[in-house]
């Protein structure tokens, strides 16, 4: 007798070595950075914050991702759309209200940096810059002193697709490739860098550049957040037996505008975008737990109202938490050694 193919599609979270419970979790997830995206454009729009970059779109890749890696002791450079990888890592609501609203106890930067500039040592959230692709040779640094160290781990970096033509993403996979470095790049295809569409960007597929830095690469759905936790799961097992980088290439779009500062539609059609919402990873992925039989309008709702208690929460706190003294603009300026020979 011949069996439908449905069961094996409904339950293929299973095949891969997830439980209905980490099913759930990245759902959740997905939809707790979602909901922190949406409030963090209405907190600028009403003036309580001055900037907001926003991920909206991406939210599926990254916790898949995210779900693949040892968040136990691999290191993470992100870019500034990853607040569903940071939140999928360890970082709070409130730390990042605390990011957004720039106060003292800020854990990325203490105030001092935009929004989405991650850094958490506790999480190994390793603090990016605003050039964009800086962050690759510092993820290749790290994959090779882990190699140096023989540890166990993977760092694993992410970019748009407008940033793997910067010469940082060159020299890293060269060197990555070169070496055989524990490291997974993970560029996020958003179609679009600021306003510049991908067929101005790129010619061909940024997957298939590993090809020549001696590695393998790998076009993925990005809004098939299963299909890419496989990919990164097999690329983490790759690098830790010692056989080198992977390239990943998550396409996705990118729903929102660049930032709060951006009117795409100068550059692009309300019926493209709404084209590309119909095909959004956070909708679909609910779609296959309910066809799982994990999730139903209750939990829906009952989610809902738990993720706006804990925003409201994390609202409040960052909009109350004292900034930085004035006298702090100078910490981390000057030398503040005491003794003889401390300045030196």
């Amino acid at each position: 007798m011949i069996q439908s193919e449905q069961p094996l599609q409904q339950f293929r979270h299973t095949e891969l070595g997830l439980t209905d419970e980490q099913a759930i979790e990245m759902y959740v997830t997905m939809m707790t950075a979602r909901l922190y995206d949406e409030r963090g454009l209405l907190l600028q729009r009403a003036g309580k914050i001055n900037f907001h970059v926003s991920g909206i779109g991406q939210e599926a890749a990254q916790v898949g991702a995210a779900f693949a890696l040892d968040r136990d002791v691999d290191y993470f450079l992100p870019y500034y759309r990853d607040y569903a990888l940071v939140l999928a890592v360890g970082m709070t609501l409130r730390e990042l209200m605390l990011s957004v609203f720039a106060k003292a106890e800020d854990p990325n930067s203490a105030g001092r940096q935009m929004p989405g500039h991650f850094g958490s040592k506790r999480l190994r959230i390793v603090t990016g810059s605003s050039p964009v692709t800086t962050q690759v040779p510092h993820a290749v640094g790290i994959a090779l002193s882990a190699k140096m160290r023989k540890q166990k781990l993977v760092s694993f970096v992410t970019f748009g697709e407008g940033s793997s033509n910067q010469g940082d993403f060159h020299e890293g996979c060269n060197f990555a490739g070169v070496h055989k470095l524990p490291v997974i790049l993970f560029c996020e295809n958003n179609q679009y860098a600021i306003s510049v569409p991908l067929h101005k960007q790129v010619s061909g597929r940024i997957a298939d550049r590993a090809i020549g830095y001696g590695f393998p690469g790998y076009q993925v759905d990005g809004n098939d957040p299963l299909e890419v936790y496989r990919i990164v799961k097999e690329a983490r097992e790759r690098a830790v037996a010692g056989e080198g980088p992977t390239l990943i290439e998550a396409m996705m779009y990118r729903l929102s505008p660049h930032s709060t500062s951006d009117n795409d539609l100068a550059y692009r059609t309300k019926e493209e975008v709404d084209e590309n919402r119909a095909k959004d990873g956070i909708p679909r992925y609910r779609n296959y737990l309910t066809e799982c039989g994990l999730w139903s309008d209750v939990q829906e709702e009952e989610m809902h109202k738990k993720i706006k208690a804990m925003l409201d929460d994390a609202t409040a706190y960052g909009d109350k938490a004292p900034f930085q003294a004035p006298e702090d603009i100078l910490l981390h300026v000057y030398d503040e050694g005491q003794g003889e020979g401390s300045g030196r």
